[in-house]
């Protein structure tokens, strides 16, 4: 299974939006504003503070969490730049203006926070919809196949794919050495030691997934990094599990199959 359109749309234009959105945070704020100049005698303050307010809810539900706070930051200077006495200068002289604006960064930023979080459930939902799918192709074929090599074949490109591989092969029979593996963490174990993914990155050379059939170890696949970050913990969870159905075929092709 290639990935889905769901999974490319979130890695290939994650980096372009963040960077819109953050450019997005910083102008749109002054734009609206400028926009507002003509009618600031006419507006009340509370008015045109909540026209920001809605400026910093589109900019945080389109970027990140940082973006949403630079359009926070961005709209209380400006508000108090165009719209409040004295004009121009950034300083605020009527106290009810700087509660205004001082209630018009700390809600920019609540809900910069909360369209964040909200970002990060969906893109959840999405990975494990993706990976829960990838494990029902592999457990039919697990069924369906007449020779082990077809799902061995078959869980390399899933592997491949989750994990954004630039190599994947696998061997069988016997285990040589002691190479990285991927801990119950979702990291990886170097020897006795643990590797931390998130803040080291991918550790050089291949990363050992082995697959068992019960309790044997009946061959592994080799997994070389890619390039690209490193991907999400949803999906390095995940990918032991048909790394365990590649073991059950094995195991069920017997000595013949596995050979």
């Amino acid at each position: 299974m290639n990935s889905t359109p769901a999974e490319l749309a979130a890695g290939s234009g994650r980096t372009v939006r963040d960077r819109a959105a953050l450019a997005a945070g910083l102008v749109a704020p002054f734009l609206v504003s400028l926009v507002l100049v003509p009618f600031r005698s006419d507006l009340s303050h509370t008015n045109a503070a909540l026209v920001l307010v809605v400026v910093v809810v589109a900019v945080a539900a389109l970027g990140s969490r940082l973006a949403g706070a630079v359009a926070a930051l961005s709209a209380a200077a400006w508000f108090g730049f165009f719209l409040t006495r004295p004009y121009q200068p950034f300083d605020i002289n009527a106290s009810a203006d700087i509660e205004t604006a001082l209630l018009l960064l700390a809600v920019g930023q609540i809900v910069a926070r909360l369209a964040a979080h909200a970002r990060r459930l969906e893109a959840v939902t999405v990975t494990d919809a993706a990976c829960l799918a990838r494990i029902h192709s592999t457990a039919d074929l697990v069924q369906s196949a007449r020779s082990a090599d077809t799902v061995v074949d078959h869980v390399r490109g899933e592997l491949t794919a989750l994990l954004g591989l630039s190599g994947c092969r696998f061997q069988y029979g016997t285990l040589l050495g002691q190479p990285p593996r991927p801990a119950t963490d979702g990291g990886i174990a170097v020897g006795h030691r643990s590797w931390d993914l998130e803040r080291s990155g991918w550790q050089a050379g291949e990363i050992e997934l082995r697959a068992c059939g019960n309790g044997h170890y009946l061959g592994r696949f080799m997994l070389t990094p890619g390039a690209g970050p490193v991907p999400p913990l949803q999906a390095r969870l995940v990918a032991v599990t048909p790394a365990d159905q590649t073991g059950a075929a094995l195991e069920a092709a017997g000595p013949v199959g596995a050979g």
